[in-house]
């Protein structure tokens, strides 16, 4: 027995030890051997060379597993020794949609070749499969839409993953019309009509969570586009403490949001992250005691102890319809999806007048142009003083890998150009992601907000009275505290959570 476990002591330290994060699997050579073997032996090919594989194991020593491998494959086996983590990992990856596509077109080329084009009902598996496979890898590698696209020879799948599009199939032409089918028929749309738009929605329960996809449809010279938006409620439910605000612009946003009347303002482009903040913020202040009512377009997720409108415009029921309606419901705090339109504004800033707790938000640039857009939209400035107790700008950067974070030096001809406003030393220090296959080689896994926070201050008022420029608001709120978006970006590179490229891609420059 002893010279045994001798042995096997011996072979361990014998086998090289490699970390799998940094190695990308080609699809061949995973292909090599089936996903079941894989799994069930906790193994994975990671090269090939000749007639000669290496294969990462978690137990080496695992004779069984190297025989049926060398079985499955035809290679000799070269056995190398990894965690299970990053075995699982890579199993994921490297077995993930394409190696399911690529079967299921398989099949269906080999049950009907000839008749694919006409294929549209729900009832072809393979089909099934394809779209199954695109949702739960989407869901998985945490993008926030899919994009389905028919060009001229193929047809192209793009996940949208912090905040950027990534290509990730070609799939043959004659699928596309099945495909827009079967994803019209779990949508619950008309699946005869393909000459306008359409909106539809699914509901997918995954192994771990609920998860929502809103479904959309356009008719293109090609053929219809299809645009899914993932809503993972596991997302949303983020402590306000967890948004990514610096202490000082928390400091901020808590002594506003605390007010018990008033209204507050989320400004951003699409995808910047505000119904994140509105959420979070809802959820912080939603108690026993108080009622909270929104008016959305679209309720994107169900929050409990929440009272959530639908706009419906075909039923005559829109944003400022729908928030003078609230206002006969006894609310203690209100959140309105969108301030869109003149009347919706005045209603959200009178319901604040009112003695009520009103949310919104602005498509702008930054925080002072909330002000000047609401008197473009004809709102008077003695109402928005009386009213508007601060804005939010913000944007989601993308974060460093944490599995390829590397360091370097920023060269002093950059110091002043990029931090004007810093006294840095000579030998700072700043962070990059170099790729790997954690990140899909982007050197960014998962985002974070950044923000300018502005409050409203008597001198703040006076300008607002007098219709100042957005330039003027901004220099009054800068020499009142506000730390402009730019800057809170900045400050998040030094502190290594993003990349200066990465801020400097997402805010606007002050000057």
């Amino acid at each position: 027995m002893d010279n045994n476990r001798k042995c096997l002591g011996d072979l361990l330290l014998e086998v090289p030890h490699i970390n799998l994060s940094s190695i990308d699997v080609p699809l061949e050579v995973a292909s090599l051997i089936p996903i079941s073997l894989a799994e069930r032996y906790h193994v994975v090919p990671i090269r090939k060379e000749g007639k000669r594989l290496t294969l990462a194991m978690v137990d080496p020593t695992n004779m069984f597993a190297v025989d049926d491998v060398r079985l499955a494959s035809g290679c000799h086996v070269d056995v190398v020794m990894a965690s299970e983590c990053d075995i699982k990992r890579t199993i994921e990856q490297s077995y993930g949609v394409h190696e399911l596509v690529k079967k299921a077109v398989k099949q269906v080329i080999k049950e009907d070749s000839v008749s694919l084009v006409e294929v549209e009902t729900s009832d072809d598996t393979p089909v099934i499969s394809i779209v199954n496979s695109i949702i739960s890898e989407a869901v998985k590698d945490l993008a926030s839409d899919i994009h389905i696209e028919p060009l001229k020879n193929h047809v192209r799948v793009r996940y949208r993953i912090d905040g950027i599009l990534r290509q990730v199939l070609e799939l043959p032409l004659y699928l596309h019309a099945a495909l827009i089918s079967r994803i019209k028929i779990m949508s619950e749309m008309d699946i005869a009509e393909k000459r306008i738009p359409q909106d539809g929605r699914i509901t997918m329960i995954e192994p771990d969570r609920q998860v929502d996809l809103r479904v959309s449809t356009l008719p293109t010279i090609c053929g219809e586009k299809v645009a899914i938006r993932i809503l993972d409620k596991a997302a949303i439910r983020l402590a306000i403490q967890e948004l990514g605000f610096s202490k000082k612009n928390f400091f901020y946003y808590e002594k506003i949001y605390r007010q018990p009347y008033g209204i507050i303002l989320i400004t951003g482009p699409t995808g910047s992250g505000k119904t994140t903040t509105l959420y979070s913020t809802l959820t912080e202040l939603s108690v026993p005691g108080k009622n909270v009512i929104t008016v959305e377009d679209p309720v994107e997720y169900q929050l409990d102890g929440v009272n959530q409108v639908q706009v419906n415009p075909k039923a005559g029921l829109s944003f400022a319809s729908g928030l003078r309606s609230i206002l006969r419901q006894d609310p203690n705090i209100v959140m309105v999806g969108e301030i869109r339109d003149a009347e919706t504004a005045e209603l959200a800033i009178r319901a604040a007048l009112t003695g009520h707790l009103v949310l919104s938000t602005l498509h702008t640039n930054d925080a002072p142009g909330a002000i000047t857009r609401l008197i473009d939209m004809g709102v008077e400035p003695f109402l928005i003083t009386a009213s508007v107790l601060g804005v939010v700008a913000q944007r989601l950067v993308r974060s460093i890998c944490p599995g390829c974070k590397k360091t370097y030096a920023l060269k002093s001809g950059l110091r002043e150009g990029l931090f004007p406003d810093r006294n840095l030393e000579e030998n700072t220090i700043l962070y990059k992601g170099e790729g790997c296959v954690r990140c899909g080689h982007t050197g960014y896994k998962g985002r974070i907000a950044v923000h300018e926070v502005m409050m409203i201050s008597q001198e703040m008022r006076e300008a607002i009275h007098r219709r100042a420029s957005t330039d003027e608001l901004a220099m009054i709120a800068v020499s009142q505290g506000m730390i402009r978006i730019r800057e809170d970006g900045m400050s998040k590179a030094l502190a290594g959570f993003t990349t200066v490229e990465e801020v400097m891609r997402l805010t606007f420059s002050e000057s």
